[in-house]
């Protein structure tokens, strides 16, 4: 295991093991606790060198993601991900699970790149990597066991207009994703900023909650007439549901439809203007 990617610590009274991706190698006695390792939040990096500098390099984080080894060698960024994407999302997982098709899961990671912000299907995804469905679930599963992506379903409580078993995949790092698709350009030279201002708010969401013990179901909401909020937190008996916009004078309005089917609801758009009060600076 590489000890610049995510994992999980595992501390049981009586024993204790080291679990990756939920598989014990050791029976845990007792009760345990998990200990969730990231890559460095934006919180850990605003305590280190302020809000100001850490909004200032915003764009870069964007692009190049915050694993300690990226954040201690700048200006080599690129040289350390492009390797350290190909030794470990093509090398230790096909080693690990015994994956017999690299080449497929080489596709359909490049797939999941290009769809982050989207909703994704098993079957659409099968055919672009040459797998079958169940397998693309499968192996869905073992990259999120193995905090290389997450899983965020649609929500769905009976409405005649929402989507059903809907799903979107984003991925633990940008700079990761951004590995994969071999594009390093700066927002400036991209035609993706709102995938990759959707994907970097959903991770360091994802670790600002873990990291405070906030405990949550997390959704998207789509209507089958493709209005969409994406992020839905159920917490506290209430919906708070947030919509991100790269462009801060984007102008959108949250759905009536949703507004109407739930009623106990708080609603906020998250842009560069406000982002940081949503990751709790």
């Amino acid at each position: 295991m590489i000890d610049n990617y995510p994992q999980i610590q595992v501390i049981a009274t009586g024993s204790s093991s080291f679990e990756f991706a939920n598989e014990i190698k050791e029976p845990l006695t007792g009760r345990k606790f998990e200990h969730f390792l990231f890559p460095l939040s934006f919180s850990e990096l605003v305590d280190n060198s302020g809000p100001l500098e850490e909004k200032r390099l915003r764009n870069h984080r964007l692009i190049f993601g915050s694993y300690p080894e990226v954040l201690n060698n700048p200006g080599i960024e690129q040289k350390i991900l492009s390797p350290l994407a190909d030794s470990y999302l093509y090398k230790d997982i096909l080693v690990w699970k015994s994956i017999k098709k690299p080449q497929a899961l080489e596709k359909l990671l490049k797939a999941l790149a290009f769809q982050i912000g989207s909703e994704v299907s098993y079957h659409e995804l099968a055919q672009l990597s040459g797998l079958d469905s169940h397998t693309v679930e499968n192996y869905i599963d073992i990259l999120q066991k193995a905090f290389i992506v997450y899983k965020v379903l649609g929500l769905y409580r009976n409405m005649r207009n929402e989507l059903k078993k809907s799903k979107k995949i984003y991925f633990f790092d940008n700079g990761i994703r951004n590995a994969i698709i071999a594009n390093f350009n700066m927002p400036e030279n991209r035609n993706d900023n709102g995938a990759l201002w959707e994907n970097y708010l959903f991770s360091e969401r994802l670790k600002y909650t873990h990291y405070n013990n906030i405990f949550l179901n997390r959704y998207f909401w789509r209507s089958k007439t493709k209005q969409e909020i994406d992020l839905i937190e159920e917490r506290e008996g209430k919906l708070f549901a947030y919509e991100m916009k790269w462009n801060p004078n984007a102008n959108y309005r949250f759905p009536k439809a949703f507004k109407e089917s739930y009623p106990e609801h708080e609603t906020k758009i998250v842009s560069s203007d406000n982002y940081d009060q949503f990751l709790g600076i």
